[in-house]
């Protein structure tokens, strides 16, 4: 037999072999699991979020929300120094904030994330803008490399470079087409939506600082800060350009006596009463301007 005729055989049986049993009224059988087997897949309602943290607290969407951000997470630990890591560090910090602030009772929150999972910067104050939040923290711990006797807490705001940077890069995304704090800027003109913007981020920035001051005056008592307490930089986590926003370098890992205090139950319980008594003196100026 030739090697064609052995081809055509192979390919032909199958189809023959049905077609003969389908002329007799028979069927060969078929698994269960190719019948009847539905895939089904929860869909969330139209229009509503994605991927956005749960929002705890109370139920009142009047009440002001505070995004707290745990720096780093998941494949990126951070800083490492005196046996701890940056991620792990931050996440029991930002844990005890949202607990403190629930228990206490008036302030929405929610975490960019509560476990030891990795997000892309970007998604940090995307999250905070996304969820139209009043506040947003990010927790760090800082890092001196050999030199281990530097310490102490300081709190970043945006600086003056990158305010202007950041909102033109927002003007561009939102052009024309969204709002800002309230303000409509959908049909300006490039250059008056331009200004808007940077009006709104001048504002931003004001609160921003004004917020980091209040964490300095109530946390002088029982946080230790480094000598250069306020500092502004260039820092992508912070460029949400309609939310205030601080980022609170918590220590230096690097110290020791930092990364036991903040590892440490009694640590991250005077930073939550001390952040929670800023937050919540913050929102009452707020409430009343």
């Amino acid at each position: 037999m030739s090697l064609r005729l052995q081809l055509w055989l192979i390919f032909l049986a199958p189809v023959l072999l049905v077609g003969g049993l389908y002329a007799f009224g028979l069927t060969l059988p078929v698994p269960h699991f190719g019948r009847d087997y539905v895939v089904r897949v929860t869909l969330p309602d139209a229009g509503s979020p994605v991927d956005l943290p749960e929002i705890l607290g109370p139920q009142d969407r009047s009440r002001p929300l505070v995004v707290i951000d745990a720096g780093h997470g998941g494949k990126d630990p951070g800083s490492i120094g005196a046996g701890h890591r940056e991620k792990d560090i931050v996440l029991g910090l930002a844990l005890a904030l949202r607990d403190q602030l629930i228990e206490e009772g008036g302030i929405r929150v929610a975490l960019t994330r509560d476990d030891d999972t990795f997000l892309v910067l970007e998604e940090r104050p995307e999250i905070a803008r996304r969820l139209d939040a009043d506040l947003f923290i990010s927790i760090h711990a800082d890092s001196a490399g050999d030199i281990s006797s530097v310490s102490g807490a300081s709190i970043y705001t945006l600086s003056t470079e990158a305010s202007s940077e950041a909102a033109a890069r927002f003007a561009e995304r939102e052009n024309k087409a969204s709002s800002l704090n309230g303000a409509v800027i959908a049909g300006q003109s490039e250059d008056v939506s331009n200004i808007l913007v940077e009006l709104s981020q001048r504002r931003v920035q004001e609160n921003s600082s004004e917020f980091a001051g209040l964490i300095v005056r109530e946390g002088s008592a029982t946080l230790k800060f480094h000598p250069q307490r306020r500092r502004s930089a260039v820092l992508g986590v912070l460029r949400a350009p309609d939310v205030p926003a601080v980022l609170f370098e918590s220590g230096f890992i690097t110290n020791p006596n930092d990364a036991a205090r903040l590892a440490s139950e009694d640590g991250r319980k005077q930073f939550a009463e001390a952040m929670a008594r800023a937050i919540r003196i913050y929102f009452a100026r707020e409430a009343r301007d």
